[in-house]
């Protein structure tokens, strides 16, 4: 039996090929080259977009910032503190969204300033492929935290950056790592358990 011929390349060829351009890009722009980073936006902007939407639902409705108006922001930030070596994609989407967190937990501290306290946004860290569900934690709280696990253990802080902040999924993040998923799940559950102690002061997790 003959077998039917493909009439076109792999439905995820053209992914790989974007993936492919994302690396180039951030390779070139490691390089110094700087016509590189007008190239790599319209190559990440779609996903960034995606980030920005996916943290902007979890804001209080009177928030005036809108998506588009993040990824920029945080791609002027990005690319306007000096040169820039990241690693590899991975590395790249963690630093978008560690900036667009940042920009938003300036504009918390800044509501939170001018209301002296009150109306205080909570967030969670909700998770349907960890069975436990969190109590609500504060923005700020979340973000404290968060610091000093990316001081303590960064590959945690990574898986938590593109699994909550960017939205991906176990495989995903794997697969942009470049670690397994059990270790992405093993690291997932970890850094929730240890997030959660540190801003309900119940003390440290340990691995």
């Amino acid at each position: 039996m003959c077998r039917m011929a493909h009439s076109g390349p792999p439905a995820d060829s053209s992914a790989k090929d974007r993936a492919g351009e994302i690396t180039a890009a951030l390779v070139a722009i490691r390089r110094g080259d700087k016509t590189a980073v007008p190239r790599l936006l319209p190559l990440v902007y779609d996903e960034l977009r995606q980030v920005a939407r996916r943290m902007m639902s979890r804001e209080s409705p009177g928030q005036t910032l809108q998506p588009t108006a993040l990824v920029h922001e945080a791609y002027l930030r990005l690319f306007g503190s000096g040169p820039s070596s990241w690693e590899n994609r991975a590395h790249f989407f963690v630093a978008a969204a560690t900036a667009m967190r940042r920009i938003l937990v300036e504009r918390a501290r800044r509501r939170r300033s001018e209301r002296r306290g009150g109306g205080r946004r909570r967030v969670t860290l909700d998770e349907g492929a960890v069975p436990s569900d969190p109590p609500a934690a504060d923005l700020l709280a979340l973000d404290a935290a968060l610091s000093r696990l990316e001081s303590e253990d960064e590959r945690a802080s990574r898986v938590v950056h593109l699994r909550y902040f960017a939205g991906l999924g176990i495989e995903e993040t794997a697969e942009l790592m470049g670690i397994s998923t059990a270790t992405v799940s093993r690291e997932w559950t970890y850094a929730r358990a240890w997030l959660l102690r540190e801003m309900t002061g119940a003390g440290k997790a340990g691995r």
